[in-house]
């Protein structure tokens, strides 16, 4: 046989599902793993779709997507950032913001091309540069609070740097940037050349200020691609509606690639999301208040369990310090799961700076988080219990 590509061999399967995917050999398990709203979709999202169907709406859009749901996305990012953005020529709809992103780095990376992460990183984007026949550069940002500087940006630049991403509230920290710390950030990119990608998917989720986003800044405008969707905003992970946005130029690129890689979002799907992004302001609302509460309750917990953490300000994750109990963090969450059934993620998976945490998801229920922090607890104690025998 002939070979396969000589990349793949560098990637594996991510850390969220190889333990989402035990999940089911506990009958009495908890899985706080998966980034996944545990809100059902609102029903006038559904009555779209399926009146989509029954009008036998299911031919293909255009590549870039229905200009009704283009033009409800144009509507939707101006009310929030007082941005314009041509839903004819700067927007097209992707199959959820995961192929949005990968459609951006296929269009615009050569191989031996190098890419920034400010990590702990979302592990989606890792394995796509690699795949492209480019490299990784990591930026540490465990000693700022998880948050990139301008300082180790600039560091972190050299001659064969061709993008950065941005993923701010961020995946797996829940930390988000202010819109002086974009500003800093900025004045560093601005002119240098080196394309700007930020995924804002998260952007609906933020609970203690305004979400500011890169776009209000005009002077990246011509470097900067846009990636959000309604997979978390709407509880939508399953309709995969994504979208980018740019200037006329790059989305013509990135469009031609997402023709090839999938012609274009599932037709009932865009029309539940013109109707998510028209009707659904109220309900993101009360869904984000749950989500605080939920946040309020689980950071509470886990300080008083002694475990050093930050605080999330947006997204649905929180990423407490377990190094003082197991540096692995995959031998930590592997332990949890057999002896408590239950299931969360290890910081590892998020690069070598997440190592020693532990990712925990807070979309679930309230009882489920409760019942999660008992089990952590009690964990945490019989593990403080074998180490004083062991003495």
């Amino acid at each position: 046989m002939k070979s396969l590509n000589q990349y793949i061999y560098d990637i594996e399967v991510p850390g969220t599902r190889q333990f989402a995917n035990k999940v089911d050999q506990y009958a009495n398990s908890i899985d706080l793993t998966l980034g996944q709203s545990g809100f059902e979709p609102a029903e006038y999202i559904k009555e779209a779709m399926i009146t989509a169907i029954q009008d036998n709406k299911l031919r293909y859009t255009h590549n870039k997507g229905l200009l009704e749901l283009r033009e409800a996305i144009s509507k939707y990012t101006f009310d929030r950032h007082q941005t314009y953005y041509n839903p004819e020529n700067e927007i097209v709809v992707t199959n959820g913001g995961s192929e949005g992103i990968d459609d951006i780095l296929r269009t615009i990376l050569n191989p031996g091309d190098e890419v920034i992460l400010p990590s702990p990183t979302y592990l989606g984007y890792e394995p796509i540069i690699k795949l492209a026949g480019c490299n990784v550069k990591l930026v540490d940002t465990t000693s700022t609070k998880f948050k990139p500087t301008a300082t180790n940006v600039k560091q972190a630049i050299t001659e064969d740097t061709k993008a950065i991403i941005f993923n701010y509230p961020t995946n797996p920290t829940g930390t988000t940037l202010t819109y002086e710390e974009i500003a800093s950030i900025v004045n560093v990119l601005e002119d240098t050349g080196v394309y700007i990608i930020t995924d804002e998917i998260y952007s609906e989720n933020v609970y203690d200020h305004k979400h500011h986003s890169f776009m209000e800044f005009p002077s990246i405008r011509n470097q900067l691609f846009v990636v959000n969707g309604l997979s978390k905003s709407h509880a939508l992970t399953g309709a995969r509606v994504g979208y980018v946005l740019s200037t006329p130029r790059l989305i013509e690129e990135v469009t031609t690639v997402h023709l090839y890689n999938s012609i274009c979002v599932a037709t009932p799907s865009q029309y539940g999301a013109i109707s998510a992004l028209k009707n659904g302001n109220e309900d993101i609302k009360k869904m984000n208040q749950a989500y605080l509460e939920r946040r309020n309750y689980i950071y509470s917990r886990i300080q008083k369990m002694g475990l050093p953490v930050e605080k999330p300000e947006g997204a649905f994750y929180i990423f407490p310090d377990v190094s003082q109990y197991n540096k692995d963090s995959f031998a930590f969450c592997t332990q949890l799961l057999e002896s408590e059934q239950l299931a969360v993620v290890p910081g590892k998976s998020f690069s070598e700076f997440g190592e020693g945490h532990i990712r925990l998801s807070f979309a679930c229920t309230m009882q489920e988080i409760k019942e999660a922090c008992n089990r952590l607890q009690r964990f945490l104690e019989n593990y403080k219990n074998k180490e004083a025998n062991m003495e």
